[in-house]
């Protein structure tokens, strides 16, 4: 019996069939959960993560503590554009991973924008 597979999942495998990030442009996956934030650069040609960052990191825990989510997000989103630029990756493509370009995920992104990642 075939398992159905819906909502954003569904979208998910809709954006990843034309969105591949490679070695030059590597691909930026955002994933949430209802209290954390996660991001990771991806080349998908060797299949590695070349960069991550989320609401967990080392950098981040002491900071975000009376700060709302879509704030930690805007963190998170400096936090990944500041690691990639020290690994030399200027331009990602950016994969939101079948959720809304809304809130905590467009607050990542506009924040990774604004500290000099482009996609």
């Amino acid at each position: 019996m075939a398992m159905q597979i819906v909502g954003r999942e569904r979208r998910k495998l809709r954006i990843r069939k034309r969105l591949s990030g490679s070695t030059e442009r590597p691909r930026m996956s955002v994933f949430r959960t209802a209290k954390h934030i996660y991001a990771q650069v991806i080349d998908d040609v060797t299949g590695k993560t070349v960069a991550h960052a989320s609401t967990l990191s080392k950098d981040l825990r002491g900071t975000l503590s009376d700060d709302n989510k879509s704030d930690a997000a805007k963190k998170v989103g400096a936090l990944i554009a500041k690691i990639c630029k020290s690994k030399g990756i200027d331009k990602v493509v950016f994969d939101r991973n079948g959720y809304l370009y809304h809130g905590r995920v467009s607050a990542l992104a506009q924040a990774a924008r604004e500290a000099g990642l482009e996609f």
